[in-house]
C-alpha cells in the first residue's frame, strides 16, 4: 500500500458512520490518522489514547481555508499524507420539482466541490512523492438512481465522473484512485443527517413520496455494518491492484448488475440507429 510501514490516512467526515468507523480501524493497526469533523469535540474520543498517531482537526469541507489549515497540520505532524479518504457529504430527498435551489446548491459544496478542493490541495504533495491513495466514497446512487434522491444523485455521479478522469491523470504519477460505492449501510445516512425539502408536491406521492417514506422507516435496519466496508476499504487500499469501483453489500452489487443489463440492453436494442448517426464510409 505504501512506503511507509506507518502510513498516514487523512480521512473527512468521521464523526459517524464509515468515517468514524475506518478511522477507528486506522489506528487500531497502528497507523497514523488525520480524524476530521465539522464538529472536532465529536472525534476527540476517537484520537483518544492515540497522541502520536492521532491528530484530531476542525474541518468543513466547504471552507477552503479549513482545508488548507487541516492539510497544513496534517502535514506538519506526520509530514505526509498517503491515503486521502473523502467521506464528509450527506443526502437530501425531495422529487426532482420539489427541489429548493439553495439546499440543493449547499449540498453541492459538500459532496462534489469540497472533495474536490480537497484533493486539489492534497495531490500536490502525493505527486512530488509519486505516491499516494484517493479514495472518494461514493455511493450505489452514483452509478443508479432511484426517485426522491436525484439530487443527491447528481453529486455521486459528478464524484463517479471526476474521479474516472483523475485516475487516469494521476496513474502515471504513483497515485490510485478508488471510488467506493456502498448500498444502504447502518449509518445516519437515511437518519438524522439526512435533508428533505419543505415542499411536498402530491402528485408525486407514488414515487418520490413512497421513497421518501420507505427512506425513513429503513433507517437502522439496513444489511450493510460500517465497519465491515472500513475493513473492505482498507483491503482494497493495500491491494496491488485496487479496483477504480468499489461496490459495497450485497444490495448494491444485484443493482449495479442489473443497472449494466439495462444499459447494454438499450444498446443492443438501439444499436443500428447508434450507428447511423455517422457519415456514411464512402463519404
Amino acid at each position: 500500500m505504501t512506503q511507509q510501514a506507518s502510513p498516514v490516512w487523512f480521512i473527512t467526515g468521521c464523526s459517524t458512520g464509515f468515517g468514524k468507523e475506518l478511522a477507528k480501524l486506522v489506528l487500531a493497526r497502528g497507523w497514523r490518522a488525520v480524524v476530521t469533523a465539522r464538529k472536532v469535540e465529536e472525534i476527540q474520543e476517537l484520537a483518544a489514547g492515540h497522541d502520536a498517531n492521532a491528530l484530531a482537526v476542525k474541518l468543513d469541507v466547504t471552507d477552503a481555508a479549513q482545508i488548507s489549515a487541516a492539510v497544513a497540520q496534517a502535514e506538519k505532524k506526520f509530514g505526509n499524507i498517503d491515503v486521502l479518504v473523502n467521506n464528509a457529504g450527506y443526502g437530501y430527498l425531495a422529487a426532482v420539482e420539489e427541489g429548493e435551489d439553495e439546499a440543493v446548491r449547499k449540498m453541492f459544496e459538500t459532496n462534489f466541490f469540497g472533495l474536490v478542493e480537497l484533493t486539489k490541495q492534497v495531490l500536490p504533495g502525493m505527486r512530488k512523492r509519486r505516491h499516494g491513495h484517493i479514495v472518494n466514497i461514493s455511493s450505489i446512487g452514483g452509478l443508479v438512481s432511484f426517485g426522491a434522491t436525484g439530487y443527491y444523485h447528481a453529486t455521486k455521479y459528478a464524484v463517479e465522473g471526476i474521479s474516472e478522469s483523475l485516475a487516469i491523470e494521476v496513474k502515471p504519477l504513483g497515485i490510485k484512485v478508488i471510488v467506493v460505492e456502498p448500498g444502504p449501510f447502518r449509518t445516519d445516512w437515511s437518519g438524522r443527517s439526512i435533508l428533505e425539502s419543505k415542499t411536498v408536491i402530491h402528485d408525486y406521492d407514488e414515487t418520490a413520496g413512497e421513497r421518501r417514506k420507505k427512506t425513513h422507516e429503513g433507517s437502522g435496519k439496513q444489511a450493510g455494518d460500517p465497519m465491515r466496508a472500513g475493513e473492505a476499504i482498507i483491503k482494497a487500499v493495500e491491494s496491488d491492484h485496487p479496483p477504480l469501483h468499489l461496490v459495497l453489500g450485497k444490495t448494491a452489487l444485484e443493482l449495479a448488475y442489473k443497472k449494466l443489463e439495462t444499459v447494454k440492453q438499450d444498446l443492443d436494442t438501439w444499436k443500428e440507429t447508434s450507428l447511423s448517426a455517422d457519415f456514411p464510409k464512402n463519404e
